[in-house]
């Protein structure tokens, strides 16, 4: 667990589907499970339940992209529990899904919904990485915004997928960031850590927690061990379902 600072609560649902609840507002991000949902009722359960669903609080669900690893069409069924969900989506899953309730947003856009505030910035891969104030607390999720440092490409390509995560990320230096969902996928092998590390960095959030490494939760302490002497905290979730308040 982490220090109590901000008044928000981060749940990991493992991979890059996390939430994070703030006293007036529930996130949900590239829920992307097939049956993700418990019927029971149990205030205890650290699972994305019914209950959680229909809290008094407003709730928003995000989507970065289409791929199959951060989206799932069974989110929109939650609106069967509370049909005051609002969704927030990547411009690319109009393809998929349209309904003239949802937002669909590309790049650089910005969305107001009375006391919450959407900015978009771009991606390495598809879709949309997500900025959010809610309740004064600044959330950043990349989405698949990477360092694809990938062992099997040529030099070129290498650089070349440097240069456009770096050039990204230049757009967003200066914008205050909180809490920030950064992938360290291990499929990278010793190269993982890089968009992480550049961006405790270039960014400076208080909070940096990995997303992107399916159930590979082990990876959230070698990552500490990376970034642990910059001034960035990096809870230790190693479970799906495990939360911190922070």
């Amino acid at each position: 667990m982490v220090l109590k600072t901000l008044e928000a609560k981060i749940i990991h649902y493992g991979h890059s589907s996390v939430a994070v609840e703030t006293p007036n507002s529930f996130l949900i991000f590239d829920y992307y499970y097939d049956n993700p949902l418990s019927q029971k009722d149990n205030n205890d359960s650290n699972f994305l339940s019914y209950e959680n669903l229909k809290t008094d609080k407003d709730v928003y669900v995000f989507v970065s992209h289409s791929h199959g690893d951060h989206f799932n069409k069974e989110i929109f069924k939650w609106q069967d529990i509370n049909p005051n969900i609002k969704y927030i989506l990547s411009q690319d899953i109009k393809d998929f899904v349209y309904d003239s309730k949802y937002y669909y947003m590309k790049e650089y856009e910005k969305l107001d919904l009375g006391d919450i505030h959407i900015k978009t910035y771009g991606t390495t891969d598809r879709g949309v990485s997500f900025l959010i104030n809610t309740d004064n607390i600044y959330i950043f999720h990349a989405g698949d915004l990477n360092w694809w440092h990938w062992k099997h490409f040529t030099k070129e390509e290498q650089k070349r997928e440097e240069v456009d995560f770096k050039r990204e990320i230049g757009h967003i230096i200066g914008e205050k960031i909180d809490i920030a969902f950064i992938p360290v996928d291990p499929r990278l092998e010793e190269y993982y850590h890089l968009a992480g590390e550049y961006i405790a960095d270039k960014l400076e959030p208080k909070f940096l927690i990995p997303i992107h490494f399916r159930e590979q939760f082990s990876i959230c302490r070698k990552f500490f061990n990376v970034v642990r002497n910059l001034p960035i905290k990096v809870p230790l979730f190693t479970h799906i379902g495990d939360y911190t308040y922070v």
